[in-house]
């Protein structure tokens, strides 16, 4: 066995910690999902790949960032009321804000991208459109640095932040030794307030986008403008206006996961921060299916899931490296993604 599994043979595996590693995987497969669904959601559209799709997601998190600043969670505001006897709190109509105006702004970028970027590549080649995509990233980036604070303090500090409380229950499943006896060993599963409240975020919001593309004139146009342009223009359709409503709509969705992020985790912020989740996104949207609404939330959970399980394996070093995995796999035996179509453009 060892010479055959290597990596495998020896791992002190904790089998009472996968319950809690699956719960970790799916919150952070949704955030995956809620990104990966403005690629597919645009690729659903244009056919083309909106690469700064993840530095509208840094941008998305910078907002909730300074914008808990401005409602007084600030670091040197927080510390002098402190520093005068004073008490800090957060209620739920702060999340509110923090999360409409996140998804606003980051809503704005995206139908700038779409208006200077991508309306003027529109007619040109595909390659050409790709290397304005990576342009405007890159541009993103570089700009961030010049202009954005990095490692600044997280939008809500651990000392004031009522989200960072848990639930926690522990399960006692029953077993049975080698000598025939029953035993129980306790398996303690535990979610913070704000990864509860992420969970249950990113539900509403996919559910909201479920009925509004299935439901809703603008959704249908959405969907006409996805089969063929022309024949959705004959049909009284202004396709510029569904192209940058579907990159306003896929952009806010993407701010509201950075600003849960942000506010929630706690993550340090800097100007390639949307990078590696964006790559991951793109991933998850690949997996599931490029251009296919459910794909991109199944593809997004997978990916989640298969980084906790490389964690839990005890390589959690290796995790970031699973999506590039899980993208070469996928290329080679499935190109159209878990529920896309089978068939194969070429660029």
């Amino acid at each position: 066995m060892e010479a055959v599994f290597p990596l495998v043979a020896g791992l002190n595996l904790d089998f009472n910690a996968l319950p809690q590693q699956l719960i970790n995987g799916i919150i952070v497969g949704s955030i995956y999902a809620l990104i990966a669904l403005g690629y597919t959601m645009v690729y659903g559209v244009l056919r083309l790949i909106n690469f700064a799709h993840g530095e509208v997601f840094m941008l998305g998190a910078y907002t909730a960032l300074l914008t808990s600043y401005t409602m007084g969670y600030s670091p040197e505001a927080v510390k002098k009321i402190f520093q005068d006897g004073g008490e800090v709190s957060s209620n739920p109509l702060n999340l509110v804000i923090l999360i409409l105006i996140s998804m606003a702004v980051c809503a704005v970028i995206g139908a700038l991208i779409e208006f200077f970027a991508y309306r003027p590549m529109r007619g040109e080649s595909r390659t050409a459109a790709l290397i304005t995509a990576i342009g405007v990233s890159l541009f993103l980036q570089y700009a961030g640095q010049l202009f954005l604070p990095a490692n600044p303090p997280p939008s809500i500090s651990d000392k004031v932040n009522p989200y960072s409380g848990s639930f926690s229950h522990v399960f006692k499943p029953a077993q049975i030794a080698e000598d025939g006896n029953v035993i129980s060993t306790a398996m303690e599963v535990s979610i913070t307030h704000g990864r509860l409240t992420m969970l249950v975020t990113v539900i509403v919001l996919m559910s909201l986008l479920t009925y509004l593309v299935m439901y809703t004139k603008a959704g249908r146009a959405m969907r006409a403008a996805s089969h063929d342009f022309d024949s959705a223009s004959l049909m009284g359709i202004n396709v510029n206006r569904v192209v940058t409503f579907t990159f306003m709509l896929g952009s806010a969705l993407a701010g509201a996961g950075a600003m849960m992020l942000a506010t929630f985790e706690g993550t340090a912020l800097q100007p390639f921060f949307g990078v590696l989740p964006g790559v991951k996104a793109f991933v998850a949207a690949v997996l599931g299916g490029i251009g296919n609404i459910p794909g991109a939330v199944l593809g997004g959970i997978v990916m989640g899931l298969a980084e906790t399980f490389v964690t839990w394996l005890g390589f959690s070093q290796y995790k970031d490296a699973v999506a590039f995995v899980i993208l070469i796999i996928v290329l080679l035996l499935k190109p159209g993604g878990l529920l896309g179509s089978s068939k194969v453009e070429k660029v």
